[in-house]
């Protein structure tokens, strides 16, 4: 009986160093500055590459008391997983904010997943065990609300008003829409009708989102995503989206062009681009752009 109570004991210290060992891995080689990567916890943060901002961040900020007293006890029905880089500028200012409110609501640890993903163009915003993989994190941080197993709602980037309030209307109304609606709306076309389906879909999200999204950048993100997840036909027709709802902007047709060049388009590459000059004939962007992608 002994003999197994010692191989159970010991059965679990092992467990416990191999999760240890993946937790708070730190990338420093072939990168400029330090970066976490994979599962990470509150001490991988307040490490010696990290501290500087997450310590004077979560310092700084001062949640709404009155507000905290309301949530804490119903969020504990929630578990909540995280999608954040170490090397976002989002993520320094928005993360030590929210640990600062999840301590003040005395919010079970256990009940917190923090994942850390990369900045690399071959694994942009991924994580090694792909946890983000088929939950659209094109934007970190991205914060995920579950109870009994089911996504309730998000808060992208940064919050709509704070993290009180925001976590305040997701665990009670629930009526919350998350930063970056366009491209929940292009994502979901994708998954449920595919690229016919975007397309079919398409003068509708004109007319719904036209004016209303804050940039290009949104769905040029999100393409960026698609294609480094190798959904690259889905990528090239979010890209080809984005020049209609920002056709006003070279940027969204430069993105497009070179996208198809690399797939070897060249020559629908090369009319994107003498379109787009037509349209901006004073744009050395966009002609530079063509000389390299025909000197190719």
């Amino acid at each position: 009986m002994k003999s197994i109570s010692i191989a159970i004991l010991l059965f679990f210290i092992i467990s416990i160093q191999i999760n240890s060992q993946n937790l708070n891995i730190e990338i420093t080689e072939n990168t400029d500055t330090p970066y976490l990567l994979g599962k990470i916890d509150k001490v991988g943060l307040e490490g010696d590459n990290y501290k500087s901002w997450f310590t004077k961040n979560y310092d700084d900020y001062k949640p709404n008391s009155e507000i905290i007293t309301t949530i804490a006890s119903e969020l504990k029905n929630y578990t909540i997983t995280l999608f954040m880089g170490t090397w976002c500028g989002d993520s320094k200012m928005e993360v030590p904010r929210l640990y600062k409110v999840l301590d003040a609501c005395d919010f079970p640890t256990d009940q917190l997943t923090v994942i850390a993903v990369s900045r690399e163009p071959n694994m942009y915003k991924q994580s090694p065990e792909r946890e983000e993989k088929g939950l659209n994190i094109h934007r970190v941080p991205t914060i995920i609300f579950y109870k009994n197993g089911k996504e309730v709602n998000r808060i992208v980037e940064h919050p709509v008003k704070t993290f009180e309030e925001d976590i305040r209307n997701i665990i009670t109304v629930n009526n919350y829409k998350s930063n970056y609606q366009i491209v929940a709306a292009v994502d979901d076309i994708l998954n449920k009708k595919g690229i016919k389906g975007l397309k079919k879909k398409q003068k509708k999200l004109l007319k719904k989102f036209e004016g209303k999204v804050s940039s290009m950048f949104e769905l040029n993100t999100y393409g960026r995503v698609l294609y480094a997840t190798n959904r690259i036909e889905e990528a090239i027709a979010v890209f080809k989206f984005n020049t209609k709802l920002f056709s006003n902007e070279p940027r969204t047709y430069m993105s497009l062009a070179n996208t198809l060049g690399v797939i070897g388009q060249k020559e629908e590459a090369v009319k994107v681009l003498e379109s787009a000059i037509k349209l901006f004939p004073d744009n050395n962007d966009l002609k530079q752009n063509l000389e390299v992608i025909t000197s190719n």
